[in-house]
């Protein structure tokens, strides 16, 4: 079987372009000096997800790479495909920080003041960060072209992003309670409309 298009000239490099340019900016959020590191809100969610995350991508690479019995057709469209995806979810994680400012943390970290935000994507659904999240790794996944790899990502994005849902919207009902009751009430988690 040919080489995976993620390692093929110059195929790798618009990859190698894209990732950097979509994970710079979430490394910088999830290091941030100011933040403590763990938090009682947090309940280990930021660690699960990082981990996971990162376990999760290797495995994808090392699978696509060595399973090639589990590639899939069209590689090359998969290949741009998961581009835009990556892009895109990088734009709407933008999107989301923008929109949340001081309050997009990357541990759970809930202020008695805090407000709830109502506006840009947050109008629509709760999480759209955790959404862009998704796309983001459903976008590798598609490039590397593996189905294995494939549900290895989504499976842990999945269950990563479960577990934070839960203990972010438990420290924000706890902390900020009716406000973010009634903005629980009229949307929905992660798709609009849907769930």
């Amino acid at each position: 079987m040919p080489p995976l298009v993620v390692f093929s000239w110059p195929y790798g490099l618009f990859f190698l372009a894209v990732l950097f340019w979509a994970f710079a900016p979430e490394f910088r959020i999830i290091s941030r000096q100011a933040e403590p590191s763990t938090s009682p809100q947090d309940a280990g969610s930021k660690r699960l997800i990082a981990v996971g995350q990162g376990l999760a991508t290797i495995a994808a690479f090392l699978i696509a790479a060595s399973v090639s019995s589990a590639g899939l057709p069209h590689r090359f469209s998969l290949f741009w495909a998961g581009l835009a995806a990556i892009i895109g979810g990088s734009l709407l994680r933008r999107h989301c920080w923008r929109m949340l400012g001081a309050s997009f943390t990357g541990a759970v970290i809930v202020r008695p003041d805090q407000v709830v935000v109502d506006r840009g994507a947050y109008h629509y659904v709760r999480h759209p960060s955790y959404t862009a999240g998704a796309i983001l790794f459903l976008g590798i996944g598609l490039a590397l072209a593996n189905w294995i790899s494939l549900v290895v990502l989504m499976g842990t994005v999945s269950v990563a992003y479960g577990y934070r849902v839960g203990v972010e919207e438990r420290a924000l009902l706890a902390t900020i309670g009716d406000s973010y009751r009634r903005y629980m009430s009229r949307t929905k988690r992660f798709v609009p409309f849907l769930f």
